[in-house]
């Protein structure tokens, strides 16, 4: 039986953490900026978690973890 092989956009995209859940930039952060507040650019530098609803269809385009 062959590897697996990874998606690699999702590699870019999603970390595990060390209990094993996933983190994941947020978005509407890339542009126009302007009009968003400093409070609301400041929450968007965080990361955050994959929702576990989510979570399966991650782990299956990472099967080793990344």
């Amino acid at each position: 039986m062959p590897k697996m092989k990874s998606n690699r956009s999702a590699m870019k995209r999603f970390k595990f953490t060390a209990a094993g859940k996933i983190r994941r930039n947020k978005a509407y952060a890339r542009h126009i900026l302007t009009t968003k507040t400093t409070k609301q650019k400041r929450g968007l530098r965080s990361k955050a978690l994959v929702d576990p609803t989510n979570a399966a269809a991650v782990r299956r385009l990472l099967p080793y973890g990344a």
